[in-house]
């Protein structure tokens, strides 16, 4: 007759160790118990405690209990080919989502999925958590504030009133600008995000004004084609308010985040994130050598993207430009 196969309760092991003490051989505790002798031999000789008690149940109840939960785990990213495009794209700057994507696009016959990544790391590779995005020692969910500033800008036009062809980012050439600041001096860095792509462009300046502001995204927005550069979506912030002069210079149009929202333009505030990770809050951004700047620029539109599909900001960008010159030629 086939039975099924129950492993020891902690009673049985209590049974065990009585009938040990009053000197029954294997065999006979297995009778006792309805047991295989093979059961109690291996039970004995796995859990066995070196003690002057000799068999402790107790003891040999948590042991059998804790074999079985590591049996019953994964060790996960087993194929050492992933393993190691794994690390060398964590040491590269990249999340466990863009890795998982990018990792379906260089080798099809791979797959992983970003969740894998993260209990790898953080149950068999919590070294590697220093190479995260956030290096939380644990994983959770961070609610992000709102910081948008308090300002009159001059014939603002509200982002409510903006294209649904720009909100849905059908339309390419459509940006939002924000500000990183340093506590450490007046030098901020201009950052400008293309919609569509999520192509950047970082510009140091020696401090927060509307002048210096305005300036840098004309001269940088002008480097392309008209049609590269058809709005800009702002806060409320004062750099702001000579918005109007860089329409005219570039021919396009302006939108304005609501007060206190400044999520209203994700975007450029997520890509801020990201920069974040090479000048922390404390960086003195007056010290920043320009090669430092282009540097992690070309990082971040060069880094495979989730929302493009696992392709890079530069390949989206400047592949919108050639294929709409293509159509007007």
């Amino acid at each position: 007759m086939n039975k099924t196969y129950k492993h020891l309760t902690l009673e049985e092991r209590e049974q065990i160790a009585i009938y040990q003490a009053a000197g029954k051989s294997k065999r006979a505790i297995a009778k006792l118990l309805n047991r295989s002798h093979t059961t109690i031999g291996r039970e004995m000789q796995r859990n066995q405690v070196v003690s002057s008690t000799g068999y402790l149940p107790s003891k040999a109840h948590k042991a059998a209990k804790a074999r079985k939960h590591k049996a019953g785990q994964k060790y996960r990213l087993k194929h050492p080919y992933i393993r190691d495009y794994v690390h060398r794209c964590l040491a590269l700057g990249w999340s466990p989502e863009l890795i998982a994507g990018r990792l379906a696009l260089d080798h099809p016959k791979f797959s992983i999925t970003h969740e894998a990544i993260y209990q790898y790391i953080y149950h068999d590779a919590q070294q590697l958590i220093q190479h995260l995005p956030r290096q939380h020692k644990k994983r959770y969910r961070k609610n992000r504030k709102d910081n948008a500033n308090k300002s009159k800008i001059p014939n603002r036009t509200c982002i409510l009133e903006r294209p649904d062809t720009i909100n849905s980012r059908d339309e390419f050439g459509h940006w939002e600008s924000d500000s990183i600041v340093s506590s450490h001096s007046s030098t901020i860095l201009n950052v400008i995000l293309e919609r569509t792509s999520r192509y950047t462009i970082i510009t140091k300046l020696n401090n927060k004004t509307a002048h210096l502001s305005q300036r840098a995204i004309k001269l940088r927005l002008a480097e392309y084609p008209s049609f590269a550069h058809q709005s800009v979506t702002y806060d409320n912030g004062t750099e702001n308010v000579l918005h109007e002069r860089v329409n005219d210079f570039l021919n396009c149009q302006s939108y304005f985040c609501q007060p206190y929202h400044s999520w209203e333009k994700g975007a450029v505030e997520n890509v801020n994130s990201l920069i974040r990770r090479y000048f922390p809050k404390k960086t003195d951004l007056a010290k920043l050598q320009d090669c430092n700047l282009a540097r992690v620029q070309f990082w971040l539109n060069n880094r495979p993207r989730k929302c493009l599909n696992f392709k890079t900001p530069a390949e989206v960008f400047f592949g919108k430009i050639n294929e709409i010159q293509q159509i007007a030629n």
